[in-house]
């Protein structure tokens, strides 16, 4: 990049996790370029996460979901105008992949940066783009993410860089725990999918095997909240946590000592405050979180094809609840 001081779009739409394992690049811009403007583009129900970011000039929420949803053609219009007279930027980076993400970054005035359409997600993604990053879908996703803006902007790419990360998130208003000198561990027990959540069964004996320690169970959804009130019931150390907003919820894992959940963003959310996290795989690996000595995968025996996911693959069922406890003692 020639300009000290450039305008950097970042086309990241969607899930909360993704969101999360990309937002370690805000850090890698601003050391390189400490006086860039960056502004993310993203959905409306995760625009909460990144607004008021130190590091971000703005957050624009795209209401991609609500405009599908009531087939609303009059914001879809709205939508589009909206986005094509904004302001020009030296670079524009779709860290997604998608024909959603790679169209909104088309709609911005400036050259448009994404993977090539062997590493996208979906290949038809790659013809909106002026330049592409060949990066294999495979690879580690907090990888994969730093490399495409890394080499969007002629930033040379290091691990350091993501090692080196301080907590990527302000943490919101957050409800206070329960003064306490036992360890609080955060329990994120649901998923986007159902193959993707360990039982509330082996939760349950996981929570009463950590014994001397508070279990505070995290839920989204009333079925997950019907599922933490059962684990609740038979685990006398577990606690139901309160409703939270993303913030909230980002102030509530970096409060805890540990954070133990199925492949989800609210568990993602303990690596991104630097907090000590337990990820539990399935029908997807661990190259869905960047591994650190406090952040580690438990797998289960399944052959996972990243390319071809199996959404019945309910292999998850299988991780012991007394090697999750192991792992957790030895983390704390």
């Amino acid at each position: 990049m020639k300009s000290p001081c450039p305008k950097i779009a970042i086309v990241r739409l969607s899930a909360l996790g993704d969101i999360v394992n990309t937002a370690v690049v805000l850090q890698i811009i601003k050391a390189r370029y400490p006086g860039a403007l960056i502004d993310w583009f993203v959905e409306e129900a995760f625009a909460p996460l990144l607004e008021g970011h130190p590091l971000l000039n703005e957050t624009v929420a795209v209401p991609i979901k609500r405009i599908k949803k009531n087939r609303d053609f009059g914001l879809l219009l709205h939508t589009l105008r909206d986005l094509k007279r904004r302001a020009p930027y030296d670079r524009i980076i779709d860290a997604q992949g998608l024909l959603k993400s790679a169209f909104v970054a088309s709609l911005l005035k400036g050259p448009v940066h994404g993977f090539d359409r062997l590493s996208a997600r979906e290949s038809a993604a790659a013809w909106f783009y002026d330049t592409a990053s060949s990066i294999p879908y495979d690879e580690n996703v907090v990888r994969r993410n730093v490399r495409v803006v890394t080499e969007a902007l002629g930033i040379p790419f290091s691990e350091a860089q993501i090692q080196e990360k301080t907590p990527l998130f302000q943490p919101g208003p957050k409800p206070v725990l329960s003064p306490s000198d036992r360890p609080a561990v955060a329990c994120v027990i649901g998923a986007s999918w159902p193959s993707k959540c360990y039982p509330k069964e082996l939760f349950a004996k996981v929570c009463s095997g950590l014994e001397g320690m508070t279990c505070h169970l995290i839920w989204g959804s009333e079925t997950e909240r019907s599922d933490a009130e059962w684990i609740a019931r038979h685990a006398p150390n577990a606690l139901i946590a309160p409703k939270m907003s993303l913030k909230e919820l980002t102030g509530f894992i970096a409060q805890c000592d540990l954070t133990i959940g199925n492949d989800t963003g609210p568990t993602h959310m303990a690596w991104a405050m630097n907090r000590a996290s337990i990820t539990l795989f399935g029908p997807t690996n661990e190259r869905m979180i960047y591994p650190t000595a406090m952040n580690v995968a438990i797998q289960s025996s399944s052959n996972v094809n990243i390319l071809k996911i199996d959404r019945n693959d309910f292999s998850i069922r299988e991780i012991d609840p007394d090697l999750i406890v192991q792992k957790a003692k030895e983390l704390l």
